[in-house]
Parts: C-alpha cells; structure tokens; sequence
C-alpha cells in the first residue's frame, strides 16, 4: 500500500529527466548547472561510470576521471534538476556492475575495453 502510494507521488509530481541509457565501464560527459551569487554556468564532468546504484528517487551514479594524476570522484543523483544533459562519449566493456577496482589501476592498465 505504501510503495503503491510513492509510486503514485514520484509518477504525478515529480519531473522526470530523459537520459541516455549507460552502464558501469561507459565514458560520459555530464553537463549540470553551477550557482556562483547571481551568475549561472554550465559545467562538465567527463569520466567512467563507475557504479549506478539505487531505484525511484534515490537512484544516482559515479563518475571517475583522473585529472593532473589525481583520481576525482563525483557521485550524480539522477532526479537533480541542474543535470542538463548527459552524453555517452564511449561504451566500455566491464564484467562487474561496480568497478571498484579501476580506483588501484594506472597506466595502461586502466584502459577500460570497448
């Protein structure tokens, strides 16, 4: 009864952004909206899926990119309304839904397979 009645909540009221479909291992580009004072710019973060995890309104993914050497990790939630869009820059080829051990590879090594 209770889920029933969420279903219904998350169905009527709540905007739903239309994204590409993307797996762990895929190379995306995710473009969202940033509030500095009384500006607004479009930002992006370019990385591999690393993990999609949750269902309904708490479903939300991992990106991982490496910049200057360092490994930078941001976790999107799909329901926020800043992500303006999402791009699927290459489609990669993992065995395990999250792919935790790409944060210990380096090199050539963590080449991810298309």
């Amino acid at each position: 009864m209770f889920w029933n009645i969420l279903k219904y909540i998350e169905d009527k009221f709540l905007s739903k952004n239309h994204f590409p479909l993307f797996h762990s291992g895929d190379t995306i580009t995710v473009f969202f909206e940033i509030k500095e004072g009384e500006k607004k710019r479009i930002q992006s973060f370019k990385g591999v899926v690393i993990k999609k995890q949750g269902k309904g309104l708490t479903k939300s993914f991992t990106i991982r990119k490496i910049s200057s050497g360092i490994g930078i990790e941001r976790i999107f939630i799909f329901n926020q309304p800043n992500i303006r869009k999402i791009e699927i820059n290459k489609k990669g080829k993992v065995r395990r839904a999250k792919i935790y051990y790409f944060r210990a590879l380096k090199g050539k090594k963590a080449k991810i397979r298309s």
